[in-house]
């Protein structure tokens, strides 16, 4: 697959990817750890708890203050994102999360879909959270699916999961939320195959990323490229997630493992507060390169301003023909009305250019 330099990137596309696969350094570099998958990850069989076999890693997560009143997440002092980063590990993996709060509030950072004790649960509710100024460290476990003694088989943790503070102004951190501090997780499994551009969508309220069309994050590939989509949702409202000319399996990666698999093939889902799910698909397999909408399927919803573009160059990635006029449509849609929380640049950088995966080491690319 083709490898782009962040310039590069950034010029090419109005869209960004800041992942980090548990080990590397900044979310815009290659993610170097998935070159060295090692051990199969595999749990140990037997009573007790499960305990992961693969690597321990630290990040250093930043919580600050945007403009307009918001928050986020980020890896870097001064680069604080809505949402924050995409945190990736390999299943088996321990992930050991520095939480720094450079914000005045009292927040936290709770995991959804992996392991973790009392003290890394995020929430007041364990006295787990990071009052101004603190620097408090959550240490996040995975495992692979084990078969116990007695037979039964338990679920692995590889899946499109999310984090987000549990502590804002009150014991569930629904300011925090609100105010745009949460993110991706996704825990992969070995043989997973690795996406050129993973995208995070997150429907907030009446909000995606905390923003109303037409400034919602318009998202790109070149024709053929493999995306990968984590859709997050939060706040108060339910919501379905539907993506224009493309489908994808119903399953963990949404992906089909051969002709026979039962799998529904969808092209919408149930999007609701706490739901997370992933899949990947070809940009413009069978239907070509374009500009396609994604959007809430809710009608009053998507009228509402929750509405964006999936925007497939050609493969050479230049602008297909007709893309532009659409996009100039989109940005004159009389039925999307910006919200509140449009903001400025510094809260939409983390959609502000793609990121690419290595192949080396990979299986299934």
């Amino acid at each position: 697959m083709p490898q782009y330099s962040s310039d590069t990137r950034s010029q090419q596309s109005g869209v960004s990817r800041r992942s980090i696969l548990t080990g590397t350094l900044a979310g815009l570099m290659v993610p170097t750890a998935a070159l060295t998958l090692g051990a199969d990850g595999a749990a140990a069989v037997g009573p007790g708890p499960i305990r992961p076999l693969g690597t321990t890693r630290h990040i250093t997560v930043y919580a600050e203050p945007l403009p307009g009143g918001l928050h986020g997440y980020g890896l870097a002092p001064g680069k604080a994102t809505i949402p924050g980063p995409l945190l990736e590990m390999w299943e088996g993996d321990t992930l050991q999360v520095e939480l720094v709060n450079n914000t005045d509030k009292r927040l936290s950072i709770h995991p959804h879909g992996v392991d973790y004790t009392t003290e890394s649960d995020g929430s007041p509710f364990n006295d787990s959270f990071n009052e101004p100024g603190e620097t408090r460290t959550y240490t996040w476990r995975s495992h692979a699916q084990t078969q116990l003694d007695d037979g039964h088989w338990v679920p692995g943790t590889a899946g499109y999961w999310h984090y987000h503070d549990h502590a804002m102004d009150g014991e569930h951190g629904t300011a925090g939320l609100r105010a745009g501090l949460y993110g991706g997780l996704v825990v992969r499994r070995k043989g997973d195959i690795l996406p050129d551009r993973t995208y995070t969508v997150v429907f907030n309220d009446m909000t995606i990323n905390n923003k109303s069309a037409p400034d919602t994050p318009m998202f790109e590939a070149n024709l053929g490229e493999t995306v990968e989509f984590v859709a997050i949702g939060h706040g108060d409202q339910l919501h379905t997630f539907h993506l224009h000319a493309h489908r994808w399996a119903n399953n963990r990666t949404g992906y089909l493992t051969g002709p026979d698999d039962p799998s529904q093939v969808i092209d919408t889902r149930d999007l609701n507060p706490g739901d997370s799910f992933g899949f990947q698909v070809k940009a413009g397999q069978a239907v070509g390169a374009g500009a396609w909408m994604y959007h809430c399927h809710v009608q009053f919803h998507s009228d509402g301003g929750m509405a964006g573009i999936f925007l497939v160059r050609n493969a050479d990635g230049t602008m297909p023909a007709g893309a532009q006029e659409a996009i100039d449509r989109f940005h004159e849609h009389g039925g999307h009305t910006a919200g509140s929380t449009a903001g400025t640049d510094a809260e939409t950088r983390t959609q502000t250019d793609a990121a690419t995966h290595a192949e080396e080491g990979h299986t299934g690319h």
